[in-house]
């Protein structure tokens, strides 16, 4: 906020100067101006007097109203009082005085500093705005980021007058309870896992018992047939196929727990998500000069989740980002029966035709990932939520190119 103020101040004593050197260069003008018209008009009455040979008696009959600056002419007398400025011309070898008075313009004097002082009020009335709108709500919030990352979200967003933070604070207060309804969700899944985990560890206890038993049984050789033998192993892999069930079911729980794919059905335009993805990339590729191509495309109804489908075409964008040689990413669609082909396509494939199969599945990650970050789960995640979405993905190599196809139903 000190250094508004200071800002402030300094603008306000640039404009001061500014004002002074306009008044300035105004005055020196003007008097620059004046002084030429009066030597001018000067040297005018000087000439007509001797031309019409005018004798001293008939100055003061003389005509001056044709003259802007003079106000009289006489006879040069040294013991004679003068109030207004004079010049002295010799006429017919006699020496007069010439008065005169320099007129100066006021209004253009009072315009240009109408101008600067109008041009202040704005000035000051802009920063005065900036300040009790912007600046002052903006400080009054600062600390509301601070306590979010702090993990104070018990506590609402209080309500800003300047309507200029009104959509900033109803997004803060909306990503407020999305992250306290996030940390419930974290501590009640905590809470099933702990349980899932004690009980997981009652049922596996029971089989591993038995696996235990028939292990030391035929350690110490006290199946005396071969029937007992072969019964003792077909106990031990029915126990451990008994494990492995429990496992996968532990396996599966938790993940679907973790990634969380909720979909919410509805209706939508492709435009509203091919325009989001080109906004929000257009300039990021810019910067690591690879060009963007965007295709023309027919607009239409599709059914689904807008939010979710945007999550998919970035999801993709990333990975054309990191595994592509960075020279070309293509959007295009097509239009397919009842439903609607999101095509995204990067130059420079590094990925093996017999690792293509494998990419949609959790936490697989190519050849062509080594030395890139990632966690394998961007693709999976994609096809689970456009199989929720009723809709499908799938991807091919196209000679050097790299292509992930999206389909959508419409409505």
């Amino acid at each position: 906020m000190s250094r508004y103020k200071r800002f402030v101040f300094l603008v306000l004593m640039l404009e001061i100067l500014l004002a002074a050197l306009c008044n300035g260069c105004y005055l020196y003008q003007n008097s620059g101006r004046a002084q030429k018209l009066y030597r001018v008009e000067a040297k005018r009455a000087a000439r007509e007097i001797q031309e019409q040979k005018t004798a001293d008696e008939e100055l003061a009959g003389l005509d001056l109203s044709k003259y802007k600056t003079l106000v009289r002419i006489s006879r040069f007398r040294a013991e004679d009082i003068c109030n207004n400025d004079y010049v002295t011309e010799e006429i017919n070898g006699r020496l007069y005085r010439i008065e005169y008075r320099a007129k100066e313009n006021p209004a253009l004097f009072y315009i240009m500093n109408g101008a600067l002082l109008g041009m202040m009020l704005i000035t000051g009335t802009v920063l005065f705005y900036v300040y009790g709108n912007v600046l002052k709500p903006f400080h009054d919030m600062s600390s509301l980021s601070f306590e979010l990352a702090k993990g104070n979200l018990s506590v609402p967003v209080k309500e800003e007058k300047s309507k200029l933070f009104g959509r900033f604070l109803w997004g803060m207060d909306m990503l407020r309870e999305k992250l306290e309804d996030n940390k419930e969700k974290e501590l009640e899944f905590q809470r099933e896992r702990r349980t899932l985990l004690l009980s997981l560890s009652h049922d596996i206890r029971t089989p591993l018992s038995s696996i235990e038993l028939y292990v030391k049984a035929l350690s110490e050789d006290l199946y005396d047939t071969q029937e007992k033998r072969d019964g003792a192993l077909a106990g031990i892999a029915r126990n451990a196929r008994e494990m492995k069930q429990y496992v996968d079911e532990i396996a599966a729980a938790s993940r679907e727990d973790f990634l969380n794919l909720e979909v919410i059905p509805g209706e939508f335009y492709l435009s509203e998500v091919i325009r989001t993805a080109e906004i929000y990339y257009r300039d990021k590729l810019s910067v690591a000069h690879t060009e963007f191509d965007v295709e023309e495309f027919a607009d239409c109804l599709l059914n689904g989740d807008r939010d979710r489908l945007t999550e998919v075409l970035q999801n993709i964008m990333e990975n054309a980002m990191k595994y592509g040689d960075g020279k070309n990413i293509r959007i295009y669609s097509e239009e397919e029966e009842d439903c609607r082909l999101i095509h995204i396509e990067n130059s420079g494939c590094s990925l093996k035709e017999q690792e293509l199969p494998n990419i949609f599945d959790s936490f697989y990650r190519g050849a062509n990932s080594r030395g890139v970050k990632g966690n394998g789960l961007g693709l999976y995640i994609c096809k689970n939520l456009m199989r929720k979405m009723d809709g499908e993905i799938f991807a091919r190599i196209k000679g050097e190119n790299f292509r992930v196809t999206v389909v959508v139903r419409k409505a």
